[in-house]
């Protein structure tokens, strides 16, 4: 997206994320924020992108945390322009609070709430479905099947949003957000508007008398969208006529035209896409209930069509059992169940069995590695609880024992302490986060564990950046127009009294430094290490000029820098039982040195 000389007449082959914030843009949102998280992270940098080569006045933010993104573009909405917050489904969770109260407070402009699910799990803890958080807001939920279909729905959000006065949910998904379609840009709409919000306390801050009148308004409201044309369920193949009927959402949908052609079933069996799966329209359900004898439902990855089409017996689906109820709904496990459903003989084609593959693994010369070796010298009987980033890949080095949601790794930390303190005991307790995490969730309980007097090491993963959703900024990287906020200022904030900064690849003094937090924590409280050293694949890091690895002679094969420290450059040989260095992966950061028992491994004399 970077860069591109956008020419009107001409498709463009879009990500998914691409397409809905080009369909942002089109539209008229002026305010857009979001925390990065897959599948969703690219729809804001593709915003910044369509706003720069559309040369637009607009307000685009990556904010601390979906809660706070949330809430600056409801404000938004709330002054009378078009607005969009975009995250990941596990951030709706972050923002559900101002969510459900936005729903019952409506909004004047159009506010689009994009949170992209991850059936499978891809990339999450959880493959929730945002559809039932929909449900439990009572507001409406768009469902696409591609690309192209997002940014269409990002303008029909835009309008259903403004005719019924409340927030709209997108709801793609993972193969939505990450497949790419050839897709005509259309031209930006200019709405415009200005900033005009219009005092209202009744509204606005309405108490709880108030609420109860808006919440018997919003149920109005979602009658009425429930019967909304624009959002009508789509019958995909008019000329088939049965007694049975597929009714789909989002990828299944596509899936299923596909499928349905393939098996020679596109003029026999009725396919009904289902744009707005909450609130399903009332007329829909009624006519394909009374005119056909048995329905299947295709969706990810709850029920949540099935359950509004108040099952009859004729409803075949998750709740049945006849759609698995977890996982994604993949083009062959589809087509086994339309098969069996169309009374078809169906023959699997056999797939060969996934082959054995290097685990993940953090890349060669991060500064976490370096971290968690050191956590484990200077405790090694510790308790690692940890937190939701690239460094969750501490797993494979021993360094993580517990992985929950962002920020947890600090409540957790205090939890451990107060746990073994009640039993008596005293344990060493080592959590980390990541820079990022921290601004986002870390503070309120770094907070209360001091207030507390809980005893635990925070190390601080500060690589500058948010490195594994694409180095979006931090709060306290210093960009133009924007104040940064440094972490050690906010962690004295905090209360902590010991609150070091070192470089985790400068090993030996790193592991003195968490040495002598971990005998802090032991006798005094909370204590705090800032490992601050650059992720290495921040292009907008400047390089620093190192030198790489060599092993001697010298190597005895005990392969303590290959298992315990698992850099992917050091590759055991099991011929000469030694160890080699791979030149092309090497980044010279030079820990294994460190690392080596022996002292076997050491700089090479010419410069990369």
């Amino acid at each position: 997206m970077g860069g591109v000389l956008l020419l009107k007449s001409e498709r463009i082959l879009m990500q998914g994320n691409e397409a809905m914030a080009r369909g942002l843009v089109e539209n008229g949102c002026v305010v857009a924020t979001s925390y990065p998280g897959t599948p969703a992270s690219e729809i804001l940098s593709s915003v910044m992108a369509w706003q720069k080569a559309e040369g637009l006045e607009m307000h685009v933010e990556w904010a601390i945390n979906e809660k706070v993104a949330l809430e600056i573009a409801y404000a938004g909405s709330q002054s009378g322009l078009r607005a969009a917050v975009a995250m990941k489904q596990v951030g709706l969770n972050v923002a559900s609070d101002p969510l459900l109260s936005a729903a019952y407070l409506g909004v004047t402009g159009g506010f689009i709430v994009i949170s992209a699910d991850d059936p499978g799990p891809h990339s999450s803890q959880t493959e929730q479905d945002s559809r039932m958080l929909a449900m439990l807001a009572k507001i409406p939920c768009l469902d696409p099947d591609s690309p192209a279909q997002a940014k269409e729905f990002t303008a029909l959000a835009f309008e259903l949003s403004e005719a019924f006065q409340v927030p709209v949910l997108l709801r793609p998904t993972t193969r939505v957000c990450h497949a790419c379609q050839d897709i005509l840009p259309g031209s930006v709409k200019n709405l415009e508007r200005k900033a005009d919000f219009r005092k209202d306390p009744t509204r606005w801050a309405a108490t709880p008398n108030f609420r109860y009148r808006l919440h018997l308004e919003l149920n109005r409201k979602l009658a009425d969208i429930a019967a909304y044309g624009p959002t009508a369920p789509r019958l995909l193949n008019p000329g088939a006529k049965s007694d049975k009927a597929v009714v789909a959402s989002g990828v299944a949908a596509a899936h299923a035209r596909e499928i349905l052609a393939n098996l020679g079933l596109w003029d026999e069996l009725p396919l009904f896409q289902v744009v707005q799966p909450y609130p399903l329209h009332e007329s829909f359900a009624r006519d394909i209930l009374d005119n056909h004898e048995e329905i299947l439902v295709l969706e990810e990855t709850a029920g949540v069509i099935e359950m509004q089409l108040r099952n009859r017996g004729t409803v075949r689906g998750k709740l049945s059992g006849t759609v698995p109820e977890a996982g994604e709904l993949l083009p062959e496990l589809i087509e086994g169940i339309l098969a069996d459903f169309a009374g078809r003989s169906f023959s699997p084609v056999s797939r060969p069995a996934a082959s054995g593959g290097r685990r993940p693994t953090l890349c060669p010369g991060c500064p976490h590695r370096a971290s968690f070796y050191a956590i484990k010298k200077a405790a090694p009987k510790g308790i690692y609880p940890s937190d939701i980033g690239c460094y969750t890949l501490g797993l494979n080095l021993g360094g993580v024992d517990t992985v929950l949601c962002m920020g947890a790794s600090v409540s957790q930390a205090a939890g451990f302490h107060q746990s073994y303190r009640i039993s008596g005991e005293q344990r060493d307790v080592v959590a980390t986060i990541g820079d990022s995490t921290f601004f986002h969730s870390g503070i309120p309980p770094l907070i209360d564990a001091v207030s507390q007097g809980a005893r635990f090491v925070l190390v601080i993963l500060d690589n500058s950046t948010t490195a594994m959703t694409g180095n979006q900024p931090t709060p306290a990287m210093p960009l133009p127009g924007k104040v940064p906020v440094p972490i050690a200022r906010v962690v004295e904030g905090c209360g902590v009294r010991f609150c070091k900064t070192g470089d985790p690849l400068n090993l030996a003094e790193f592991k003195r430094l968490v040495d002598e937090a971990v005998q802090f924590a032991r006798n005094e409280g909370v204590a705090v290490v800032i490992a601050k050293s650059p992720c290495l694949v921040d292009r907008n890091r400047p390089r620093t000029q190192r030198r790489q690895a060599e092993v001697t002679d010298a190597c005895s094969g005990c392969r303590v820098c290959t298992n315990q420290f698992e850099c992917p450059a050091l590759v055991y040989d099991e011929d000469s039982k030694k160890v080699t260095v791979d030149l092309l992966t090497c980044s010279g950061c030079g820990v294994c040195i460190d690392v080596c028992p022996s002292r076997s491994i050491r700089r090479r004399e010419e410069e990369r």
